[in-house]
């Protein structure tokens, strides 16, 4: 058992109900891709995973812990969340991908040097950027990846993605899937949006948002 959503219920203030007595388990290690209808709530259920959202009731836990009782940066580290559209600082974009580390919450892991970044970020296809390079130069496809790289920096247990590959070639989507398969065998939990209908290889259960509620397909 890795996270539990225990009779969750969810509603933006003045708007429709998301989830209603929604309950699921994720496994430790488990591979997973969310679907379901477009408006569904499939973003707010990861937003829900590692606290950005808080439910109306019910309550989800990682590890026997309820997370709303986890200290907010040991959270982040642990649950990290890549969201669609990349958010990163107009600087180098070898400051962006360390800048988790300078916060003192991740003061006990050791920064990579240069050529560590360079490998990742080569691995990702992106050996045409440069560390020196503004992030604010780069495609979306490419901020994608940099916003990828720099979660998987904080060694999380679970990495939450909310439509990785939606603005990248078939070559670099590719390789997006390929990591994420890599990382559930190596034990982390990887829970992924996809519109896609297409099935990446590795994924081990297939989660859908259904009228309110949460099921395994």
């Amino acid at each position: 058992m890795c996270l539990v959503l225990d009779d969750v219920s969810f509603a933006y203030p003045g708007g429709a109900v998301i989830l209603e007595g929604a309950s699921l388990t994720i496994s430790q290690g488990g591979y997973y891709l969310v679907r379901g209808p477009s408006g569904s709530g499939k973003s707010t259920l990861l937003r829900l995973l590692c606290r950005l959202e808080e439910p109306q009731s019910g309550r989800i836990v990682y590890q026997d812990t309820p997370v709303s009782e986890m200290e907010p940066a040991r959270l982040r580290r642990t649950v990290a969340y890549v969201q669609q559209m990349p958010t990163l600082l107009k600087t180098p974009v070898r400051d962006n991908l360390l800048l988790p580390l300078q916060f003192k919450a991740n003061s006990g892991l050791e920064p990579p040097d240069d050529g560590m970044l360079n490998r990742m970020l080569d691995s990702f296809l992106l050996d045409g950027v440069t560390l020196d390079a503004m992030a604010d130069s780069l495609s979306v496809g490419q901020a994608q990846r940099i916003c990828l790289i720099r979660s998987l920096l904080l060694r999380p247990e679970v990495l939450l993605m909310d439509e990785p590959t939606a603005s990248l070639d078939a070559k670099s989507a590719q390789v997006v899937l390929d990591k994420a398969a890599e990382l559930s065998r190596d034990g982390m939990t990887v829970v992924m949006i996809s519109h896609s209908e297409t099935t990446p290889e590795g994924v081990t259960d297939i989660i859908r948002i259904n009228g309110r509620k949460l099921e395994f397909a």
